[in-house]
């Protein structure tokens, strides 16, 4: 289970992951595309309503083409 805490932490990495793909000009869609990941899935993180493993972190980061670092600096 999921405690209110580890929710605060997914809804704001959610939140950075969107300003990311923003800041690359891409979509949903787009990003999930180069990713190889499902868009629900992609809508899903940045909602915060799921926690994605590391594995999945990682290609989202080379998808946006930034270390995963950089998905990790503003929380």
């Amino acid at each position: 289970m999921i405690n209110i805490r580890d929710i605060n932490f997914l809804e704001a990495f959610g939140k950075e992951l969107r300003r990311l793909r923003h800041t690359k000009n891409l979509s949903q869609e787009a990003l999930a595309d180069l990713a190889d990941l499902s868009t629900s899935q992609i809508g899903r993180i940045e909602r915060g309503k799921i926690n994605p493993s590391i594995c999945t972190l990682k290609i989202i980061a080379e998808a946006l083409g930034v270390k995963m670092s950089v998905m990790f600096e503003n929380l």
